[in-house]
C-alpha cells in the first residue's frame, strides 16, 4: 500500500479537503459576525443549521450509501459542497449576502459531510485489504490531524488577507480537487436495489447489528459519553484556563493545540501497536490509558501546574486516537459489506447524537460549579467515559471476533 494508486488518491483527497474544511470552520462564522454583524443567537443558529443535517439524515444516509455505488457519492458530495461555497463570495461581491443564505449553506454542507463521511468509511474496505485497515485508517488520520493543526491558522491568515467570505474559496478549491482525485479511484462496485424494502426497515437493520454486536455497542456507549464530556470541556476550558487562570490568548491557543499534537502521534503509532498486540488488547489498553492519562488533568492550576494540562491531554489524545482507529478498523472488518453504510451511520448517530446534551450539561455545571469546577468535571468525564469500554469483557477478545 504505497503512496500511489487508489489509496494514495484517498489520502491526498482526505488531506486537501480536510485542510479546506478547517479554513471554513474559521471563515464561515467570521463571515456571519464580521460581514453580516450577526448576534450571538444568530451565530448559534448557524452552528445549529449544520448540526441539524446530521440529526435529520444521519441514519437514512447509511441506507442510501448501501443502495448506491459509494465512489460517485463521494465525488458528488465534494462537488456539491465546492459549488455551494462559491456562492458565498459571489453573493458578498454582489452585495446580496444574507444570514438565511449562510444558514442554507451550513445545512447543505452538513448534509454533504454526512454522506461523504459515511460513504468514505464504507468505501475504504473495497480499496485496501482487510488486514491493512489499521495502517490505512492510521494514514488517513495522520492527514486529518495535520489539517487540524495547520488549517485554523491558515484560515485566520486567509481571512486577514482576503476577508472572511473570500477565504472560503480555499475550501471550495479543496473540495473540487478532492472530487477530482476520488473520481480516479478504480474499484468495481455494483449498486444494490432496495428489493421492495422500506427505508426505515433498512435503518433498523443497521441499528440492530450495532446493538447485537458486543464490542460495537460498548464503543457506541463510550462514544456517546465522550461527546457529552467534550461538550462540558468546551465550556470548562475557556472559563477556567482563560478567565480564572488569566492565560493570554496565545498561551490558551497553545494549550488547546496539545491534544492535536498527541493525536498526530497516536495516528502514526496505531498500525504498529495493533500489529504487535492485536485488536482486542489494543482497544482495551488504549481505553485504559485514556482514563489513566486524562484524569491527572484535573489537577491543572496556576504556575507550574498549568503544564499538567497540555501533557495529560496530549498523551490521552494519543491513546484516544489509537483506540478510535482500532475500533473503526474492527468495525469495517466484522461488518458484512452490504451493511457497512448502515452500521457506520448508526455508530456515528449513536456516538454523536448526545453532542447537544454536552453543551447543556456544560452550561448548567458552569453556573453551579464555576470555572474550576466545570473544568474538573469535563476532564474527569472525558477520561471516565472510557469505563464503558474497559468494563466490557468482549473488548479484550475483539481480535478473535474479527478473524
Amino acid at each position: 500500500m504505497g503512496p500511489r494508486g487508489n489509496f494514495g488518491r484517498m489520502v491526498w483527497s482526505n488531506g486537501i479537503s480536510g485542510f479546506g474544511t478547517q479554513v471554513t470552520l474559521v471563515a464561515l462564522p467570521l463571515t456571519a459576525v464580521v460581514t453580516l454583524e450577526a448576534s450571538a443567537f444568530e451565530l448559534g443558529l448557524l452552528s445549529a443549521a449544520q448540526a441539524a443535517a446530521f440529526l435529520l439524515i444521519g441514519l437514512p444516509a447509511g441506507v442510501w450509501v448501501d443502495r448506491l455505488r459509494r465512489r460517485p457519492i463521494l465525488v458528488r458530495a465534494d462537488l456539491v459542497r465546492g459549488a455551494l461555497l462559491l456562492t458565498v463570495p459571489a453573493a458578498a461581491w454582489l452585495g446580496v449576502l444574507t444570514l438565511p443564505h449562510l444558514y442554507a449553506v451550513a445545512f447543505v454542507l452538513g448534509v454533504g459531510a454526512v454522506f461523504f463521511d459515511v460513504a468514505h468509511m464504507s468505501f475504504l474496505p473495497a480499496v485496501v485489504p482487510k488486514e491493512r485497515l489499521e495502517q490505512a485508517n492510521g494514514r488517513l488520520e495522520v492527514t486529518r490531524q495535520v489539517s487540524v493543526l495547520a488549517g485554523p491558522g491558515a484560515g485566520g491568515w486567509l481571512v486577514s488577507v482576503l476577508t472572511a467570505p473570500f477565504a472560503l474559496l480555499a475550501d471550495a478549491a479543496g473540495f473540487f480537487a478532492s472530487g477530482l482525485l476520488l473520481s480516479g479511484v478504480r474499484v468495481e462496485e455494483r449498486p444494490r436495489p432496495p428489493e421492495g424494502r422500506r427505508l426505515w426497515a433498512d435503518v433498523r437493520e443497521g441499528v440492530a447489528f450495532v446493538i447485537r454486536e458486543p464490542v460495537l455497542n460498548r464503543v457506541a456507549l463510550g462514544g456517546a459519553l465522550t461527546r457529552i464530556a467534550l461538550g462540558v470541556c468546551a465550556v470548562g476550558y475557556p472559563l477556567y484556563l482563560f478567565v480564572d487562570l488569566g492565560v493570554d490568548a496565545t498561551t490558551y491557543g497553545l494549550l488547546l493545540s496539545a491534544p492535536a499534537v498527541g493525536a498526530l502521534a497516536g495516528a502514526l503509532l496505531v498500525a504498529r501497536v495493533t500489529r504487535r498486540h492485536g485488536a482486542g488488547p489494543t482497544l482495551y489498553g488504549s481505553a485504559a490509558l485514556v482514563i489513566a492519562l486524562q484524569l491527572p488533568a484535573v489537577a491543572t492550576g496556576p504556575g507550574w501546574r498549568l503544564l499538567i494540562f497540555p501533557v495529560a491531554s496530549a498523551l490521552a489524545a494519543a491513546a484516544a486516537v489509537v483506540f478510535n482507529v482500532a475500533q473503526l478498523s474492527y468495525r469495517q472488518r466484522i461488518t458484512p459489506e452490504p451493511l457497512l453504510g448502515r452500521v457506520n451511520a448508526s455508530m456515528r448517530f449513536l456516538m454523536w447524537g448526545t453532542t447537544p446534551l454536552g453543551g447543556l450539561a456544560g452550561g448548567a455545571l458552569g453556573e453551579w460549579l464555576g470555572g474550576q469546577g466545570v473544568f474538573a468535571a469535563g476532564v474527569a468525564l472525558l477520561g471516565l467515559s472510557y469505563l464503558a469500554i474497559v468494563t466490557a469483557p468482549a473488548i479484550r477478545h475483539a481480535g478473535a471476533r474479527a478473524r
